[in-house]
């Protein structure tokens, strides 16, 4: 049975978790089969953290974080990832106005101030180095520096998608960018027959903008979830137990042949090049706090951190070059081994 939160602080939050519940349903109405991925971006946005989304070309990833955005309120920009983007695209874009005279104006990052509550960057990957370092900046610091003056914004969260079909004028983000991300959450067709009968007759979902319309607004206050989420924090609590599991499971991303974890074909002492940061096992226990808080608990059990291991930890292990090139046919088994071979209380 749930423990009961009977805290003026507990109310708040259950009154919130009610919000998130139905912040989940408006999702679910316009995004089918995608039950997963909107339960990972609802505890990402009550995480506080940033998202990378996975994915093939035309599975609804720009839907669901349209839908998330409107489903927040506050700003929503777009960008597109291209090989000529430079960072100075996303702070201010230059141009002759009526007038004829030179013009300078705020680019996406700048133009709605403190009031930006989603960016999303398309195909993140085809942007240069530089692009990303500024991106770095923003996600971890959630402020940037421009026109002799810092901006900050305190609501904001990034969410980005890669291009994993083609390989010309791409630039795989490195390893420190990526550890600024809190998950990487894979968007997959539906494979129920009816699900795909619905998206492919089913006109209501050919007019995407007319689609989104139909979610209610601003059922996540966006100017509230920083402080909602800092509760969350401080009321869902690890046991000593729980905490020496989640210990092992970091260890185990750092040596899993010390588990007992193993994988056909595999030299286990060459496999790892570099484990979870403890930076990532932090936003692993963020996102487990919200599981729970979401399940209507205050404390926390090995099922919450099991909920959010793959998609906060594995893109935070990092393979020897000799089984990198193996890395999606690897990655899977490897947490689904080190989840099975770590006992859990």
């Amino acid at each position: 049975m749930n423990k009961p939160i009977i805290t003026d602080r507990g109310q708040l939050l259950a009154d919130w978790r009610q919000r998130a519940g139905h912040f989940e349903r408006e999702i679910n109405k316009v995004v089918l089969g995608l039950e997963d991925a909107v339960r990972a971006l609802t505890v990402a946005v009550f995480a506080r953290g940033h998202v990378m989304l996975e994915g093939d070309v035309g599975v609804g990833k720009t839907t669901l974080l349209r839908a998330v955005a409107r489903g927040l309120g506050g700003a929503y920009e777009r960008i597109e990832g291209t090989v000529d983007l430079m960072p100075n695209d996303l702070i201010y874009h230059t141009y002759i106005n009526e007038a004829g005279k030179p013009q300078v104006d705020p680019g996406p990052i700048l133009k709605h101030g403190e009031d930006l509550s989603v960016f999303f960057f398309n195909e993140v990957n085809r942007a240069r180095p530089q692009v990303h370092a500024l991106l770095l900046r923003v996600m971890a610091e959630r402020s940037v520096n421009a026109f002799n003056r810092e901006y900050h914004f305190p609501h904001l969260q990034v969410f980005a998608d890669r291009n994993r079909v083609e390989r010309e004028e791409t630039f795989e983000m490195p390893s420190a960018a990526r550890d600024r991300f809190l998950m990487e959450v894979h968007i997959a067709t539906p494979t129920d027959p009816d699900l795909q009968r619905r998206l492919m007759f089913d006109a209501r979902f050919h007019d995407v903008d007319r689609l989104i319309n139909t979610i209610e607004p601003d059922v996540l206050p966006y100017a509230g979830l920083a402080e909602i989420a800092r509760a969350i924090q401080h009321e869902v609590q690890a046991s000593d137990t729980l905490q020496l599991y989640a210990l092992n499971l970091w260890l185990a991303t750092r040596r899993p042949q010390d588990y007992g974890v193993g994988l056909d074909g595999v030299d286990m002492n060459r496999l790892i090049l570099a484990g979870a940061s403890a930076r990532g096992m932090s936003m692993l226990m963020r996102a487990a706090r919200v599981t729970a808080w979401l399940d209507g608990r205050d404390y926390l059990v090995p099922e919450d951190i099991r909920a959010v291991f793959r998609t906060t930890v594995a893109h935070r292990i990092f393979f020897t070059p000799a089984y990198e090139m193996r890395r999606d046919g690897l990655i899977g088994p490897l947490v689904d081994a080190i989840l099975d071979k770590v006992a859990a209380p």
